[in-house]
């Protein structure tokens, strides 16, 4: 089952916007897979595992796609059998809802893929 924050739309930050703090946040990254923890209340850091190179690229395409959709853009680091994934909203310099959203989505994919 995947978080009900894969259901919201990616809205960017807004001038003013602050980065979320841990309280803030907190809610938020209980919502996501286990893959996923908050680093330096700075960003989002994932790696996801997968049996091959071929199908790691295929979920790393995936997000890509996601990523152009939404224009909101991870940081992807591809590998034989894992993608690793950092997110953060860069134009206020930390996490905003829509990096949690956006994680929520890439656990939507990888679920997809049957190895959630």
């Amino acid at each position: 089952m995947t978080s009900p924050l894969a259901d919201r739309p990616v809205e960017p930050s807004e001038e003013g916007d602050e980065p979320l703090t841990g309280t803030e946040y907190a809610g938020y990254l209980e919502q996501l897979g286990d893959a996923w923890e908050v680093v330096d209340d700075h960003h989002l850091d994932a790696t996801y595992e997968f049996d091959d190179f071929a199908t790691a690229l295929a979920f790393t395409n995936d997000v890509g796609e996601l990523a152009e959709e939404e224009w909101h853009h991870p940081d992807l680091h591809l590998s034989w059998g894992e993608v690793g994934v950092e997110m953060w909203s860069h134009d206020i310099g930390g996490l905003h809802e829509s990096d949690f959203v956006m994680a929520a989505r890439m656990d939507r994919i990888y679920a997809e893929y049957g190895d959630d």
